[in-house]
């Protein structure tokens, strides 16, 4: 099942997705050795080829994978969460400073083990005064596992990208 795309039950999502990101912020899930929540920071290289990275806690995993020009090197951070329950995994994408100066030619976040409830895609993350900017609906495409540009549409302007994932639950 896609995510809401904005455009029917959007503000139903915009007050259920703060909501399930505080409870996934106060998560302490059972994890396997070597894999933990929280935040991991990251370069985002420019120079046209395409980049990687990845994180995973227990059965899930989220990559991000990028081409992005001009300037230099930026500090990204990524964050993974599951909820207290285990039935929402959550991937962060960010800028820390806020905007990106780069202009990202392509982007897809990806995650395993789980489907996409819930996706946004930022030309500006929130920082100081500052507030969160979302694209425009669009510019990015949502599936069941990811969420990519759209190609045509995109603006190449990303500093930040929220994933909220079901994971598989067994019945009784």
């Amino acid at each position: 099942m896609a995510a809401p795309s904005g455009r029917s039950g959007g503000r139903a999502w915009a007050a259920l997705v703060p909501a399930a990101l505080l409870c996934l912020a106060a998560a302490s899930p059972n994890t396997a050795p070597g894999t933990e929540p929280g935040t991991a920071e990251f370069d985002v290289r420019p120079g046209g080829e395409v980049h990687s990275f990845s994180r995973s806690l227990g059965d899930f995993s989220c990559t991000f994978t990028y081409s992005a020009q001009g300037g230099t090197n930026e500090q990204w951070q990524m964050n993974v969460e599951l909820s207290e329950d285990n039935g929402l995994f959550s991937c962060s994408i960010w800028r820390p400073q806020g905007k990106s100066y780069l202009f990202f030619t392509q982007f897809k976040a990806e995650v395993k083990g789980a489907k996409i409830e819930y996706a946004m895609a930022y030309s500006q993350a929130a920082v100081g005064a500052q507030n969160d900017i979302p694209l425009k609906q669009e510019e990015f495409e949502i599936a069941e596992t990811t969420v990519s540009h759209r190609e045509g549409k995109f603006r190449f302007e990303l500093s930040k990208l929220v994933v909220v994932a079901k994971t598989p639950r067994d019945e009784l």
